[in-house]
């Protein structure tokens, strides 16, 4: 099937996102101790999803409600987005966003974003550097239960651009977003924008290593022809 949609990760493709994710994750480590956690089995080394979904855990095995559990979910991601939106004042687009989205949408690709913030912060700066419009669909944390690299937030995705995952390309800057791609056999982008290396990427299911956004065009075009040929 030729590529008809390109969905992309917002922090770090799209945007310099200069979230402390250290002061995040130790701010929210912080709440969930205060709601009884034990310390021992929180630490600033995984994401704040790895964190919630081991005090899932914890509440589930002492007997906890899955409303107790909500309640904590939302005060933890309310702290996260505390700091996404003042992140987000101080942000910038990376160069050759706004070219590359004004190529692919004169080619009639559908497009869409998924990431792991919130949906806040996410408008904030879709809104911010006018490039909503480019967009077909926009799918933050909110819109799913499971946040990459779990399949679930690639596959709304997919859903919401109405494609089959053997029809998009995911294009992104960290492994989560390999690969959650790898799982859902959708072809994955790496994107060398300083976060993973090009070796993290490949190893974590990367078909292809770019070093700009504007070399995705062509990259499109390419694979296309090459998909042509092949049921030529």
């Amino acid at each position: 099937m030729l590529i008809k949609a390109v969905i992309f990760d917002l922090d770090g493709t799209i945007a310099d996102f200069n979230l402390d994710y250290k002061a995040v994750r130790a701010e929210v480590r912080g709440f969930l101790i205060k709601e009884g956690l034990p310390a021992s089995i929180l630490s600033t080394n995984e994401s704040i999803f790895e964190m919630l979904k081991k005090a899932g855990i914890f509440l589930k095995n002492n007997n906890k409600t899955a409303k107790a559990f909500e309640e904590i979910r939302e005060g933890a991601l309310a702290i996260a987005e505390r700091h996404e939106l003042e992140a987000a004042k101080d942000t910038s687009l990376l160069p050759g966003v706004t070219e590359t989205l004004k190529t692919l949408r004169k080619t009639n690709l559908r497009t869409a974003l998924f990431t792991i913030n919130s949906e806040k912060s996410t408008n904030y700066i879709l809104k911010r550097f006018r490039i909503a419009d480019f967009f077909d669909a926009v799918i933050p944390r909110n819109s799913v239960r499971y946040v990459k690299p779990n399949p679930e937030h690639l596959e709304t995705a997919l859903k919401a651009l109405m494609v089959n995952p053997d029809e998009a390309i995911v294009v992104g800057d960290g492994s989560s977003d390999m690969r959650c791609a790898r799982e859902l056999k959708v072809i994955a982008v790496g994107l060398r924008s300083g976060v993973s290396s090009m070796q993290e990427l490949i190893a974590s299911g990367a078909n292809y290593v770019i070093t700009s956004l504007t070399d995705l065009p062509t990259l499109v075009e390419e694979t296309n022809k090459t998909i042509e040929v092949y049921k030529s």
